[in-house]
């Protein structure tokens, strides 16, 4: 167990990382991520509330689907990443990072404090709903075995209201951290441990703690806040430009537009491609704070690990922009020695996102 924003968090299981890691890749596995910020905003001015914070375009989602989006500042800079869900049930439903939760909490209230002293229709709901993602190539069939619900209707990105195993108001929502086709189940509070143990019963589920959750994501190519992306982050060097929608872009109406816009169509300086290395390199992987790029090439590495799947190093970071095209050769600095590095496309292993037929 290890302390993260707050609460008290599992590493492992008894299995390990390797084997839990590899085992979602092959099987499924069942991640308790309950430390992360739910929250409801009700209104008939939500779209607007929730637009005046982040960069995608609300208003284009249809009933019950979601985006990942990002909450910008005014200098462009990436306050945080979260999914914002449009539901059928007149509210938008919206998953921060728990280690954002009070800056992105404080934010959202000040903003409806705002627009309610405006005379705008716009009201917020902090969830005490369990968060339980179940993540693995098996995840339909376990999960298809406790709903009623047709589970192959269900496309990434989108969710329903359903019973799962018994337990009613669960909100399912096909998405994850891993790479894999999976789901996250927004469970209340007081069944969260039932339902936890229904999908125990069966034995291709393990429980899987933060470690494969980290190199299961990095495999993904997907960010980690705090490491990949911060506040002095903007998301064209991130090379998160698909997330701001083209209403957005036109528009101009998003915190930081005009920093943003202006990097899009003058490049930025730095920019965040992955890169991959040897096994072998540095003895035990290429990790930020203990890896950098070598001086010739200034850069930051800012996530690394040895790749259970691939059996070598990967990592990411920000090189100069002109350093950061695929297949370019780069030196990785760890502990005062020089590795080769390659940047190399992401993501570094294939994803299988579900969509319906």
């Amino acid at each position: 167990m290890v302390p993260f924003a707050g609460w008290s968090l599992p590493a492992h299981y008894a299995p390990g990382h390797l084997e839990s890691h590899l085992h979602t890749r092959r099987h499924c596995s069942l991640f308790d991520v309950s430390h992360m910020l739910q929250s409801r905003v009700y209104g008939r001015d939500r779209v607007k509330f929730m637009e005046s914070l982040v960069v995608g375009d609300i208003a284009e989602l249809k009933p019950d689907q979601g985006t990942l989006t990002l909450l910008t500042n005014e200098k462009g800079g990436i306050v945080d990443d979260l999914i914002v869900t449009n539901t059928s049930e007149e509210h938008l439903y919206v998953v921060s990072n728990a280690g954002c939760a009070d800056k992105d909490l404080a934010i959202m209230k000040d903003r409806v404090k705002e627009l309610q002293a405006a005379g705008s229709d716009v009201h917020l709901e902090v969830m005490d709903n369990a968060l339980l993602a179940l993540q693995g190539p098996s995840m339909a069939r376990v999960l298809q075995a406790g709903l009623s619900n047709d589970l192959g209707k269900l496309s990434f990105m989108n969710s329903a209201t359903m019973t799962v195993f018994g337990v009613p108001g669960c909100r399912v929502t096909r998405c994850g951290y891993t790479g894999e086709d999976g789901v996250e189940i927004s469970v209340p509070a007081a069944r969260a441990v039932e339902l936890v143990e229904r999908l125990l019963g069966d034995p291709e589920v393990w429980l899987a703690g933060l470690a494969a959750r980290d190199s299961l994501r990095l495999e993904a190519g997907l960010c980690l806040y705090g490491n990949d992306i911060d506040e002095t982050t903007t998301p064209v060097e991130a090379s998160l430009v698909w997330t701001l929608g083209k209403r957005r872009r036109t528009a101009m109406d998003f915190p930081g537009a005009a920093v943003i816009m202006a990097q899009i169509k003058e490049k930025p300086k730095r920019r965040r491609p992955p890169r991959e290395a040897p096994m072998g390199a540095g003895g035990g992987g290429v990790r930020p704070r203990s890896a950098r790029c070598a001086p010739a090439v200034p850069g930051t590495v800012t996530s690394g690990c040895p790749s259970p799947s691939l059996r070598k190093n990967i990592a990411m970071g920000y090189v100069e922009a002109a350093y950061g095209r695929a297949g370019t050769a780069l030196a990785v600095e760890v502990r005062k020695q020089q590795h080769p590095a390659l940047v190399t496309k992401m993501p570094f292993v294939p994803t299988h996102y579900y969509m319906a037929k």
